[in-house]
């Protein structure tokens, strides 16, 4: 899984765009990603970017799109697997730990919510991308309480941003330590082990 997996040089020039704008925010962050520093990377010049995308915010946007592009069929997948609601958890922070370790770059926009809120056109986007996965990583956690997996003395909004939270940590000290851990299978860990400690007795 992963949009990275793929030889630029078969890609549109659109999407190759994309791609470098993502390596260029994985080194220098979203602040200091220029178009400039873009061009310069694909060999064209920041008219050509430009004829591509209107702004840099509209590539910055594009750049969410691709980042957040497997939500739809990663949530529809899970549903499918609610029968076991804590099998269904794992599925989803598998799934993305699993993109996350094929595409390390992709991360950079994991670490860089709070800059991209601030902005006013992207800000929308990005909270809603942020909202999606933690309303469904809740809905989830009830369906565990309901058939008895989780306490039902347990907050599920709570556990949900816990969750969420300690996999976005990891994720950081993933990119801290140069990617020198199995994302994968720490983050499942921790994840097991957060779910033994609010199941039920």
């Amino acid at each position: 899984m992963g949009c990275k997996n793929m030889d630029k040089t078969i890609l549109h020039r659109k999407e190759s765009i994309i791609f470098t704008t993502i390596d260029v925010i994985n080194e220098f962050g979203v602040q200091g990603t220029s178009t400039r520093e873009i061009a310069k990377r694909q060999g064209i010049s920041e008219a050509t970017i430009f004829k591509h995308f209107k702004t840099k915010n509209e590539l910055l946007s594009a750049v969410l799109d691709c980042y957040s592009q497997y939500d739809p069929d990663i949530i529809t997948t899970t549903r499918i697997k609610l029968n076991n609601p804590k099998e269904a958890i794992n599925f989803f922070v598998n799934s993305y730990s699993e993109y996350y370790e094929n595409y390390p770059a992709i991360t950079a926009i994991t670490q860089s919510y709070d800059i991209l809120a601030c902005d006013p056109e992207l800000g929308e986007k990005i909270r809603g991308i942020f909202l999606r996965r933690i309303d469904f990583i809740m809905e989830v956690i009830e369906e565990a309480q309901k058939v008895g997996q989780i306490s039902n003395s347990t907050d599920a909004e709570k556990l949900a941003y816990t969750i969420y939270g300690t996999c976005k940590t990891i994720c950081l000290k993933w990119r801290f330590s140069q990617y020198n851990f199995p994302l994968k299978e720490y983050t499942l860990s921790t994840l097991q082990m957060i779910l033994e400690a609010f199941g039920t007795k």
